[in-house]
């Protein structure tokens, strides 16, 4: 684990963002099982095991991997559209999900989850594995979460994906990174997380050492 702490003390009220697929929960399963769908619907081959070895882009970007320009839009509507049967069933919440979740709010913070997946699924999700947060916001990657972080005045955002990280570094937030995604720890210190942990198991202690302080 490599850290760097900020320079004041976390002191209530506050707000820390999580990112969703990858960081809070493991739903390559149902991803997989709804990309599978959308090939036999549609009669177009897709590499369903490539697709979740890159998650975390706009639905939309891996969409156009497959389909030509022309059918990106039809295609990811019919994707959320089956996403629901597909994907929320078997999707499970990483280790230590739940109590990374609980931290903050032991500590006096509000929950935040800023996520690229289209929300009403985000919820569905977040709804069929008990995660309870204050805020959901859907349908933004990258720098573009950071307009969602900075309403709620978030202070740390966790994520798994280097868009992640830009987008904590956007908001002026730290950016803690999880390596349960696609990336491992010197990629992620490469591209300015302040903090690297192996998963959300060991988030509730390094959020103590920052509210004890």
């Amino acid at each position: 684990m490599t850290t760097t702490t900020p320079a004041q003390p976390l002191t209530a009220p506050f707000a820390v963002g999580f990112d969703l697929d990858m960081t809070l929960i493991d739903s390559r399963p149902g991803i997989r099982a709804t990309y599978r769908r959308l090939s036999a619907e549609t009669g177009v081959a897709i590499d369903a095991d490539l697709v979740v070895t890159r998650l975390g882009p706009p639905l939309e970007q891996e969409i156009a991997n497959w389909f030509p320009a022309d059918r990106v839009e039809e295609a990811a509507d019919l994707y959320r559209s089956l996403y629901p049967s597909y994907a929320i069933e078997p999707t499970t919440a990483l280790p230590g999900a739940h109590e990374a979740v609980a931290a903050v709010r032991e500590a006096g913070g509000r929950v935040m989850v800023v996520t690229g997946k289209w929300e009403p699924n985000a919820k569905l999700h977040l709804a069929h594995l008990g995660i309870e947060v204050d805020v959901l916001a859907g349908n933004v990657w990258a720098e573009g979460k950071a307009l969602a972080l900075r309403e709620e005045g978030a202070r740390i955002y966790v994520g798994d994906h280097l868009g992640d990280v830009r987008g904590a570094k956007a908001a002026g937030a730290l950016a803690v990174a999880v390596t349960t995604g696609p990336y491992a720890e010197a990629p992620l210190r490469e591209a300015g997380a302040d903090v690297v942990l192996p998963d959300l198991t060991a988030f509730p202690a390094w959020l103590r050492t920052l509210t004890a302080r």
